[in-house]
Order: C-alpha cells, then structure tokens, then sequence
C-alpha cells in the first residue's frame, strides 16, 4: 500500500454508505463520511457506533445537492486532512411516484441529491486529483438506472445521468491517473428495505436469479475494488451488482 490517502464518502452514514466507510478504512484509507447537516446529532451516533466497532472514521457536513455548500465541505476536508484521493458519490434519496402524480419539487429533489450531487462534490476535487495524477472517483448508481422502474422516472433517470457522467469524465481526466466507474446495485438488504411488508420483499427477492437481496458489504467490496492504488486501467465501467436481475 502506498501513502496513506484521504477518501470521503458521501451518504457515509445510509447503510450502503456504512458499508463502503468501513471497507475503505480496512483498506487503511483515511475516510470521512459526509452527512447532510441537520441530521448532525445522527451523524455524531453513528461515529461514536462505529468508534466503538474499532473505525476511526471522520464525519464532514455539507448539503450536496447546493454546489456552495459543497465547495464549503470540501474546502474545510482539505484544510482538516489534505486532499480527497478518493471520492464515492453515494448520497441519495428517493421520492416514488408515477409521473402522472409527480409534483416538481418530488421530481427535482430527486435529481438535485442524486445527479446533480455528483456534479457538485466531484467539481471541487477532481483538479486537485489531476494535478496529483492521482484519484479514484466511484458513483453509486442504480439497478434502475439501467432497466427503469415503475414509479421512479425521477430516481431513473438521475441514476442513468450518472453513467453519463461517469462515462464523460472518465475520458477527461484518464490520462492524468484518475479514473471513474460507477457501481449499480440491485436491491440492497438495509434498515429501509428491511422495514417492508414480508409480502413486498418476497416480491423483489423473486425477481432476483441470486434468490436473496444484496449486502452492504458485499456492494463495498465492488467499490473497494475499484479504488485500489493497483486498480489504474479499469475507467468508465458499470459495475453491476444485482444478483443477476439485469444482465447487460
């Protein structure tokens, strides 16, 4: 392992977001979990949680959905810790509805936390990793960001931009030792998931070749991969980790 870098998480604290925390820093990365702020006094639990588990794990506020504000988050990780080496777009939220009942702000929000995210944290580190010739850049996409899903044209089509995205930079900075992938999990085992109707789960997990839904950890372990120091060749990929519930 070469020099100790800096990775921030965003969405650190969501379930998936935990698991990928914790993976980096088993990887011996210096990682910061960024939080939305007013969900401060959580954020704060969930440190000392995972202080207890034995992470020394960093926690950063900032509204990634503002690009100011993002700017403000990065500029004071940088002046804490150094600049960010490594950088997962996981924050994200969703607000299912079918477009025939979608309100704008149910529309815009969505695409805001979970697209323009990517733009606004990514903008204000990506200079720095180039100048370095060194960084990792992962997003977190979606499933559905590759087959649609009934009642989230929003979430869809935030998460499709993020290939795009990924797909875009990744050719502006691939020769500067910087690459981008996006990963795509299906459906995630989480407290979210885990609060459905018995009959709502048997009704996704049926849908899954694999039989089960996914892990947190087992979507870390995909973003893990793709921010090793050795990992310098794979750019502009999709991984997707559904348990085979769409194959492309």
């Amino acid at each position: 392992m070469s020099e100790k870098k800096i990775a921030l998480v965003t969405g650190g604290i969501g379930g998936i977001g935990t698991a990928i925390c914790i993976g980096l820093a088993e990887q011996g990365r210096t990682v910061i979990a960024g939080y939305f702020p007013p969900e401060k006094e959580t954020a704060e639990a969930w440190q000392k949680a995972r202080k207890a588990e034995g992470y020394d794990i960093e926690i950063a506020p900032g509204d990634v959905a503002n690009f100011d504000a993002s700017q403000d988050m990065i500029s004071d990780i940088e002046a804490r810790f150094g600049g960010i080496d490594i950088l997962v777009n996981c924050a994200g939220i969703t607000r299912d509805k079918t477009l025939r009942k979608m309100e704008p702000e149910q529309w815009n929000s969505v695409l805001r936390t979970n697209l323009d995210s990517a733009f606004n944290v990514t903008r204000h580190v990506v200079e720095d990793m180039t100048q370095k010739n060194f960084g990792r850049i992962v997003n977190i996409a979606s499933v559905n960001g590759s087959k649609g899903q009934f009642g989230q044209t929003n979430y869809s089509a935030a998460k499709a931009g993020l290939h795009g995205f990924t797909k875009a930079l990744a050719q502006e900075v691939a020769s500067r030792g910087v690459t981008v992938n996006t990963v795509s999990p299906g459906y995630v085992k989480t407290e979210m998931t885990s609060a459905m109707s018995p009959d709502v789960l048997a009704s996704i997990v049926s849908q899954v070749p694999v039989g089960r839904m996914a892990m947190p950890e087992e979507i870390a372990h995909s973003v893990c991969f793709l921010t090793q120091d050795q990992n310098a060749y794979m750019t502009g990929a999709n991984l997707p980790v559904n348990g085979g519930m769409y194959m492309s």
